[in-house]
């Protein structure tokens, strides 16, 4: 019951959570691509309807405008061979000519008297032609004039009619096509029809492609906020190979390195409390035991109090090596300068000579010269003394250390080979690990706290250079490379 009034409270937060970062309907991705999807196709349709509309109809009109004109030419040159224009001078040139195709024919004297009228219903002969166009050939003007109304084409032309400079009348003729018209009339149908499909598809792809992209992105948030929850585990499934496909691998990786480095500093901060317990829960044993018993002698009270001190040293170390792992992890520059990496060695060997010595360890070395590397030197005796000390710690009485450091294909190489018990294969890939040791009980026992190889690799890293361990040829213990740039004859490090 606890637990459930205990998790009540959290489902409930994140149920407020989800819908407070819920976003409206009409801001979600899925509205803005629709939208422009739409409005892009809507952008097309647009010009389908009017570009071809407008290029046909000017393609007509140029038509009919060349054809009346030239019409209305043809018969003005045949009635200006004589002198003056009258009804039968006009009528029978008229009829000489062949069949006029405008709808329309009308001849007018030079004083807008109509001499001829084709027209079958509304014969104006003899009437005044009261219209703009002949009023302004009479003027000695061409004029043509075209319009698409009420579904049918409406053309005029009108032409002076010369004699030896003299305007004597002019010729007017007038066309109704409603045939082209209708055709026209069924392009447009027919473009309306094919956009009316085109919308209806493209509305239905709208709503299918955003529904996809908006499926990824929610699945893709989902997945954020899991892992914003903590459920480090959760990956993003998005399949295909588009860009939400490879957000969703990106986020996968950072989701992968999120998870392994957030178990390591789980196991970190466990091994860690453990390491440091036991020291605090021996010297907290150790004190009860002196403070609790009145008839404990001084030998005893000595003993004890040497132990505590030791302890103590052991907790020393490990916060010191916690210290330096953590300055490690800060990854802060390092002031580097040429350093011989076998005079280094040659000073760590030096210094453990004693150690190896109390342990009846032999230890040899053999340092080439011209070793040099561009790095920080107490970080390079931080690494070998690691190194070197494991190897006499963790030898058999009678056993060997040989240290060499040589210069290999442009790197500089520190070996250590040992002839201890040697690491048991299946340990090989977590040596390295904080806190690991193959032999928990022997490491205490010596003192390791299973941070020296984190340190020791971490700041050959740190200097573009790694640590790595193979058993040893010589068929008993381990040998340990550290390579590192070797320095240039320019005087930089390769990295």
């Amino acid at each position: 019951m606890a637990e459930t009034a205990a998790g009540q409270p959290d489902v409930q937060n994140q149920a407020k959570r989800e819908r407070a970062s819920r976003v409206p309907f009409w801001r979600s991705i899925r509205v803005k691509y629709a939208l422009t999807y739409l409005l892009v196709v809507a952008a097309i349709i647009i010009v389908m309807n009017t570009y071809p509309l407008i290029m046909v109809e000017d393609m007509v009109f140029s038509s009919k405008a060349a054809s009346l004109r030239r019409q209305a030419l043809v018969i003005g040159s045949a009635l200006s061979v004589s002198e003056t224009l009258t009804r039968e001078s006009v009528g029978q040139t008229m009829a000489l000519l062949e069949e006029v195709q405008a709808t329309r024919v009308l001849v007018a004297d030079r004083e807008g008297r109509i001499l001829y009228d084709n027209s079958t219903l509304d014969d104006r002969t003899g009437d005044y032609a009261l219209m703009g166009e002949v009023v302004a050939a009479l003027g000695g003007r061409d004029v043509w004039r075209l319009e698409y109304r009420d579904g049918a084409f409406r053309s005029r032309a009108a032409v002076p009619v010369v004699y030896r400079g003299e305007v004597l009348g002019c010729v007017y003729l007038y066309e109704y096509d409603s045939g082209q018209a209708d055709i026209l009339l069924s392009i447009q149908n027919t473009l309306r029809n094919i956009s009316i499909v085109i919308c209806l598809v493209a509305a239905v792809l709208a709503l299918l492609f955003s529904e996809a992209l908006t499926r990824s992105a929610g699945r893709l948030l989902a997945a954020i906020r899991r892992l914003q929850g903590g459920e480090y585990e959760h990956r993003a499934v998005i399949r295909g190979g588009d860009e939400m496909a490879q957000l969703a691998g990106e986020f996968n990786q950072m989701a992968e390195r999120l998870q392994t480095t957030e178990e390591a500093r789980r196991r970190f901060v466990s091994d860690a409390s453990h390491e440091l317990k036991t020291p605090l829960a021996s010297i907290r044993l150790l004190t009860d035991s002196i403070l609790q018993n009145d008839s404990v002698d001084m030998d005893t009270v000595r003993e004890f109090v040497s132990d505590i001190g030791d302890e103590s040293d052991r907790l020393t170390r490990i916060s010191e090596r916690l210290l330096t792992l953590t300055r490690l992890d800060a990854g802060a520059e390092r002031e580097r300068e040429p350093v011989e990496l076998g005079a280094v060695a040659a000073r760590v060997a030096d210094m453990l000579l004693p150690l190896a010595e109390a342990g009846g360890i032999t230890l040899t070395r053999e340092l080439e010269p011209a070793c040099a590397l561009l790095a920080n030197e107490d970080d390079l005796y931080q690494v070998a003394f690691n190194l070197i000390e494991n190897a006499i710690k963790y030898n058999v009485p009678g056993g060997r250390v040989d240290v060499s450091v040589s210069r290999q294909e442009g790197k500089v190489v520190l070996a250590v080979a040992d002839t201890g018990v040697g690491i048991p294969e299946d340990d090989l890939p977590r040596i390295f690990d904080r806190f690991y040791r193959v032999d928990k009980a022997r490491s205490r026992e010596r003192g390791g706290t299973g941070l020296g190889l984190s340190i020791a690799r971490e700041t050959a890293r740190l200097h573009n250079g790694d640590i790595t361990v193979e058993p040893n040829p010589a068929g008993r213990g381990s040998i340990f490379f550290a390579e590192f740039p070797a320095l240039t004859e320019e005087g930089g490090g390769r990295g």
